[in-house]
């Protein structure tokens, strides 16, 4: 029992981490913001494509991403010196020519590596000690490069990623326009320039033309303080604060040399140098003794090693900090840290929220685009309305009259059969016996009275109808071929009124069987489903008219079938009928006049009474109620097929307005993931 128990509450406890919906607790920040939008956005009802996917993981990682700078200028300024001596190494290469003809991004990582991309998209790993040969724009082979990673195990890099551009003046008009676009995007930007060229005519149109926008988030640094006296480093610094203030928020004279010097000489540099270099040396002479069981091919080297880090760690560094101090770098990472990182920060959550905003945006006009397609079928399905319902209207007016001519010529012929049998009534004599009574005393006796009587001549009535030149016969056979005519031309005209609806559809449709997405994060599935029910729309949409009005034609034809059998009765029998009947009239007149002379008298049949029996002998009044009836078969089945179309039409189009609004409300959740951004 108690086994059972433990399996139902195990149960019971899997069900509720399967099914209870837990809340989500996001971390506070930006990181945490895109976050809640990536979960909102990539929600199944979405239907969220791969690259909508990518560009949220995308904006995490933009989010992580350490803060740029950006450090630009005229060429020969020191760039790559100044960048060394802020990372404490020797690392990009320097010249007294326009060295640096690619933008290098200078990034963490675990191990030095130089990574190149291409235009092609491609891109390849190299040791960091050839970057001389993918950054000098003296080489011609350098046009296929579109930027260089250099990665470095520096602490700086993990808070700071440093973006080394070529120079505004470089002889490259494509390096110098991937450079505004850097300026544009990155956190900071750092003007580098030498005090003897600062405030010159060439570097201030540089500055007015590519730097006027970046005054809240550029630190101007002025090289190579340590050529000249510090009245002139004065001087010259209190001129370009002067002059372009509206382009630097501060501006520092430094020197680069001074400062990679120290920074160089400085005791965790020396000792990650060692830790370095005892490393490569350990892995070169392991892979030389791979069949050693000890580490004492390596213990020589390992205690020199501990002997450099002893002798570092000891060193008097007094002239190394009046070196550092001197050189007024600080002045520049304390600008980084203080004004900078906020704005940077700053600048980075605005850009990121606004392009969530930005995708969201997308996603909406994608979707309004799909709206549009199932919008357009339903204005199609609206105006096409009048339009049918006209036709409709059309096939009862034009083929009421031609059925009214059918009418015409029927009575026609029933006219003609009645006045043929009433020519055909002859006068015949007839006796009658009466007793006579004689005088007082006589005997009776018996008279016999001649009297005018009528029978009906058939034979010549047949012979003139039916044998001689079967007129009678033509004339149904024409209303026949006649009917057939109406029935097949009311058929094409019902189809015609399907192919009023199908051809406007089918305009719809070509387009929308190829629509793609405009933008690449939109989802592919709900295009997908939009082209399919593009492509299905006889399916979705057209087969229900269709149905419909097939319906219709085979009611239509039930109901022509059964007039066409009714022409095609004997018309001979029913003429037979009617001589019978009027036959047996005359004669049941006849017994009585003779029995009663004074009170009854012979019938003889008028044309009116013998056409009226022939008609309902023929089933005629149904025949006219068919043709000529104001509330004809004709009339009640396009009545039938208007009322029957506009519930149609409802239907349909309140089924693609039910599709429409699938994405309205898409859109509308869309609104307000954007509204919550």
């Amino acid at each position: 029992m108690s086994k059972a128990i433990n399996i139902l509450d195990n149960f019971i406890n899997e069900f509720k981490d399967a099914y209870t919906k837990k809340e989500v607790v996001y971390e506070s920040g930006i990181i945490g913001k895109i976050k809640q939008v990536e979960d909102k956005l990539l929600d199944e009802k979405f239907l969220p494509s791969r690259q909508l996917e990518r560009i949220l993981k995308k904006q995490t990682r933009r989010a992580r991403y350490p803060m740029e700078v950006a450090i630009t200028g005229q060429f020969s300024a020191g760039k790559s010196t100044f960048l060394n001596a802020l990372l404490s190494r020797n690392i990009l290469p320097t010249g007294i020519t326009p060295v640096t003809s690619k933008v290098n991004f200078i990034n963490y990582g675990e191990e030095y590596k130089l990574k190149i991309t291409y235009y092609s998209g491609a891109h390849e790993y190299a040791p960091i000690e050839a970057i001389a040969d993918f950054t000098d724009q003296r080489q011609d082979e350098m046009q296929d490069i579109k930027y260089l990673t250099l990665y470095a195990p520096m602490d700086i890099l993990k808070e700071i990623s440093f973006v080394d551009t070529p120079g505004l003046n470089s002889q490259s008009q494509s390096d110098t326009d991937t450079t505004r676009k850097v300026l544009r995007d990155v956190g900071g930007i750092i003007w580098l320039t030498l005090i003897d060229n600062a405030g010159k005519k060439s570097e201030a149109d540089i500055l007015d033309e590519y730097m006027s926008h970046f005054k809240d988030k550029t630190l101007c640094v002025l090289n190579q303080k340590d050529k000249f006296s510090q009245e002139q480093i004065e001087t010259t610094t209190n001129y370009v604060k002067e002059k372009f203030s509206k382009y630097f928020a501060q501006v520092t004279p430094i020197s680069a040399k001074m400062a990679l010097d120290s920074r160089a000489a400085h005791k965790s540099v020396l000792i990650e140098n060692s830790v370095e270099k005892v490393l490569k040396e350990f892995k070169t002479e392991l892979n030389e003794n791979l069949d050693c069981t000890s580490l004492e091919f390596f213990r020589q080297k390992y205690d020199e090693f501990q002997n450099e880090i002893k002798e570092i760690k000891y060193q008097d560094i007094t002239s190394n900090m009046k070196l550092l101090h001197d050189s007024n770098i600080q002045e520049v990472l304390d600008f980084i840290e203080h004004t900078i990182r906020p704005k940077a920060q700053e600048s980075k959550e605005y850009a990121i929220k606004k392009d969530l905003k930005g995708i969201c945006d997308i996603l909406i006009k994608e979707y309004e685009t799909i709206i549009g397609v199932y919008d357009a079928l339903s204005t199609i399905l609206n105006s096409c309305e009048n339009q049918v319902i006209e036709a409709l209207d059309n096939i009862h007016k034009k083929y009421s009259k031609e059925l009214f001519t059918i009418y015409n010529s029927l009575e026609s012929i029933m006219e003609k059969m009645a006045n043929e049998t009433y020519k055909n009534i002859k006068r015949k004599k007839a006796y009658r016996f009466e007793e006579s009574k004689g005088g007082f005393l006589k005997s009776e006796k018996i008279e016999k009275i001649e009297y005018e009587t009528y029978w009906i001549d058939a034979d010549n009535i047949y012979k003139n109808l039916f044998y001689d030149d079967q007129k009678i016969d033509k004339m149904f056979k024409r209303s026949i071929k006649l009917l057939k005519n109406i029935e097949l031309n009311t058929d094409e005209a019902f189809r015609e009124v399907y192919r009023i609806i199908k051809n406007e559809v089918s305009k719809w449709q070509e387009p929308y069987e190829l629509i793609r997405k405009h933008r690449e994060i939109a989802s592919d599935l709900e295009f997908s489903n939009t082209r399919h029910f593009a492509a299905k729309v006889y399916e979705n949409v057209l087969r229900s008219y269709h149905r419909a009005i097939l319906e219709n034609i085979s009611a239509l034809r039930k109901k022509f079938a059964y007039f066409n059998g009714a022409l095609s009765y004997s018309y001979i029998q029913t003429t037979q009928a009617t001589i019978a009947h009027f036959e047996q009239q005359i004669n049941e007149s006849e017994e009585l006049y003779k029995k009663e002379p004074t009170r009854f008298s012979i019938q003889h049949p008028r044309e009116d009474q013998i056409l009226t029996k022939l008609k309902a002998n023929f089933g005629f009044e149904k025949i006219e109620d068919f043709l000529t009836s104001k509330r004809n078969y004709l009339y009640k089945i396009i009545k039938y097929s208007k009322e029957q179309y506009l519930e149609i039409n409802e239907d349909r189009i309140n089924f693609v307005r039910e599709k429409e609004n699938e994405y309205h409300e898409k859109i509308k959740d869309l609104k307000n993931i954007k509204e919550d951004i």
